[in-house]
């Protein structure tokens, strides 16, 4: 079982940024894949950014590349999220999950576990 714990969600004005972190505990924390997803009111849960357990690999959606960086604390089981330049459309539940089975899927439900979710609110 795999506990994970985001935090670090907030109001932000455009343009502005912010970090979000989750906590991951209850099974090795460096086998297996992380990442975030995002659900907008009256959209579908989104794929953000993933990244492999080795950490070299790394995926992002193509709405956040080059504003988002995901990133992995292996010493503090933390996987970071962090949103540059930011967007209204940005504003969303961020969820961070986990999945056991290795390669990065934009495809939410093959992700094993999930996060409670952090509210981020970009004012224009």
């Amino acid at each position: 079982q795999v506990q994970l714990v985001e935090s670090g969600g907030g109001l932000v004005q455009a343009g502005g940024s912010l970090r979000l972190s989750c906590a991951a505990s209850g099974r090795t924390f460096s086998t297996y894949t992380l990442g975030w997803f995002r659900h907008a009111p009256g959209q579908g849960r989104e794929f953000v950014a993933g990244v492999v357990w080795t950490g070299d690999n790394k995926l992002y959606a193509e709405s956040v590349k080059g504003r988002f960086t995901i990133s992995r604390n292996y010493g503090q089981n933390t996987v970071y999220l962090q949103m540059n330049s930011l967007k209204p459309e940005d504003t969303a539940i961020y969820y961070c999950a986990a999945d056991l089975r290795g390669p990065i899927t934009t495809v939410s439900s093959e992700w094993d576990y999930w996060g409670q979710g952090t509210q981020v609110t970009v004012s224009s």
